[in-house]
């Protein structure tokens, strides 16, 4: 029998490490929009989900930190809740992430992705801490450093998982990739922070008011769409730049089984 024909689509590394691709801010925030319409759900149980495991693993290690008292009045301690919730969390929200980039590919999504790639969850978790690690050391110099290390490191989580490189060479390449466009992809995630203060101003206008309860379902229904708007965008934009590999199953593209293994 023969087998299903593997094609690429999107960008690929190459055009990326040259700077061959281009990012229209319009188009992307249009299009993230539309995916969002049709797939906020899967993304908001997978992120639901995650919160969850994350607030299980805070208590859990708190506890045996002496407590969350403890934890937030000693520094070191806190770092080293930080650090545990990192590398705990980062693989289930990898695979919020890999929702956003199969969206980008015209493919369907479910929240059970976030159990998809543990196989990869080391190497994800290595890379998470030091994305956070290089950014801290960037805005710990002069900010600024901090806030281009945000941006360029953005999209090395899904090249450990869809090309399967290690977390160095995929930091190292999101960086190499993006500084070509690196003002238009700051730009999407400038509007997209915006959005997020903005829904922040009615709950700190009326944090002492007997009406508090307003503002904060007024929140909680912007993040709803604002959370899976922000994946979406990142999933497009490691598309556009990057590409991905699928299977043609009768005609129709379908995602490569080799993804999800180690």
């Amino acid at each position: 029998m023969e087998k299903d024909p593997i094609i690429h689509v999107g960008g690929s590394i190459d055009s990326a490490v040259n700077g061959q691709y281009t990012i229209n801010v319009k188009d992307i925030l249009t299009q993230a929009w539309q995916q969002t319409i049709s797939s906020r759900s899967s993304i908001n149980s997978g992120l639901a989900m995650s919160l969850v495991i994350g607030m299980v693993i805070t208590v859990i290690v708190s506890q045996f930190l002496g407590g969350i008292e403890v934890v937030l009045k000693d520094q070191q301690s806190s770092l080293l809740l930080n650090v545990i919730i990192t590398l705990v969390v980062s693989p289930f929200i990898a695979g919020v992430e890999m929702m956003g980039v199969f969206h980008a590919a015209g493919l369907k999504s479910e929240s059970k992705f976030i159990f998809y790639f543990l196989k990869r969850g080391s190497w994800v978790a290595l890379c998470a801490l030091l994305s956070s690690m290089i950014v801290t050391m960037g805005i710990s110099l002069f900010v600024l450093p901090g806030i281009f290390l945000v941006v360029a490191t953005s999209l090395s989580i899904p090249l450990v998982i869809e090309k399967k490189m290690s977390p160095v060479k995929a930091i190292l390449l999101s960086i190499q990739a993006t500084r070509f466009q690196w003002f238009k992809i700051f730009t999407l995630y400038g509007i997209l922070l915006f959005v997020f203060i903005l829904s922040l101003i009615p709950l700190a206008a009326f944090a002492k008011s007997e009406l508090f309860i307003i503002p904060i379902v007024l929140f909680v229904f912007v993040l709803s769409y604002l959370a899976p708007m922000y994946y979406n965008v990142k999933g497009i934009l490691y598309f556009q730049i990057f590409g991905m590999h699928v299977e043609k199953f009768d005609g129709d593209p379908t995602v490569q089984n080799d993804i999800f293994s180690a």
